[in-house]
């Protein structure tokens, strides 16, 4: 004959059932919230004090320069008589070496990001990411001296045989798109390995051989990531400043021919902001108006990009 041994409450009256721990603090708790608080606050702050560091000069430049000669007036001579304060030649520079840099980043850093992700190695992959992020470390002012010194003399003129001058919009984009393949293929590789194994496995298993698997199935999961970076490649682009100072040139030149000589806006930036401009003249404020100029096209690709990843993200 079997007996159950009777149950004895050891705490008396009702079991309180297990004990929630939502409303305990641990120790240090506190004072890692407050050090988060602080650095989102300290972001947002420094970009609102951005924003205000360039809109007052900015305004006192519109108060002398009309808005629309500025944004769509094609000459752009603020330190020469008669002066003229057209910024589309400095926003088609800009444009111009972004692009030729991201028709080198984006095939490059797709390539790499599909490599590393699905063809290479766990031991191959632990070598060559670190060395492909490496490039992302090397200053820009190398990356300038890099195209002035072999991409403009050797690569285009000797090996390719291209006229272009000493400085040229092409050279500024190629270097521009090698210092971007880092950032495009690290994150783009990032988002593809988050991609489950078992779409993959389910692909292969109805047929499909790696190469199909990766471009029709593991890309098109991935496909709010890629876009990320691809975006986050462009804003890298059109902020880069030393490269487009060195290599592009410094000549304001609306033309669509990226062999001559161009200035972008960063470039302009750097090259006037050591120069010897009154406080308060007009050629002291266009460097905050092109400034302003710049910030505006950067946090509409951003927030292009913030849509853009929102409508086709998938999570799984």
């Amino acid at each position: 004959m079997t007996t159950t041994a009777p149950i004895i409450s050891v705490t008396g009256g009702d079991d309180p059932g297990p004990t929630s721990l939502a409303g305990s603090r641990r120790p240090g708790e506190m004072v890692v919230m407050l050090l988060l608080r602080v650095a989102a606050f300290v972001s947002v702050a420094v970009t609102v004090g951005i924003v205000i560091a360039l809109v007052g000069p900015a305004l006192n430049f519109f108060q002398q320069v009309p808005v629309s000669d500025f944004l769509f007036g094609t000459t752009w001579r603020p330190n020469f008589a008669p002066t003229e304060y057209g910024a589309l030649p400095l926003v088609a520079g800009t444009l111009m070496t972004t692009l030729v840099g991201m028709i080198v980043a984006i095939p490059f850093g797709l390539g790499a990001a599909m490599y590393l992700s699905e063809y290479a190695s766990p031991r191959v992959r632990r070598v060559l990411k670190p060395v492909l992020e490496l490039l992302a470390g090397i200053p820009s002012v190398v990356y300038g001296f890099f195209a002035l010194q072999f991409i403009t003399p050797t690569l285009l003129r000797a090996w390719l045989g291209v006229e272009v001058g000493f400085t040229n919009a092409l050279a500024a984009g190629i270097v521009l798109g090698v210092m971007i393949i880092p950032t495009i293929a690290s994150l783009s590789e990032d988002a593809m390995s988050a991609v489950p194994d078992a779409l993959r496995q389910g692909s292969l298993a109805m047929g499909a051989n790696r190469m199909q698997t990766t471009l029709r199935v593991v890309f098109p999961a991935a496909i709010s990531g890629i876009a990320a970076a691809i975006v986050l490649g462009i804003s890298r682009g059109v902020g880069e400043t030393m490269i487009v100072a060195l290599a592009a040139g410094s000549q304001p030149n609306l033309s669509p021919d990226v062999r001559e000589g161009m200035q972008t806006m960063t470039g302009y930036i750097a090259n006037t902001a050591g120069g010897e401009n009154i406080v308060g003249s007009v050629s002291y404020n266009t460097l905050f108006a092109v400034g302003l100029l710049l910030f505006m096209i950067t946090l509409v690709i951003n927030m292009i990009s913030i849509v853009l990843v929102r409508r086709i993200r998938e999570v799984y």
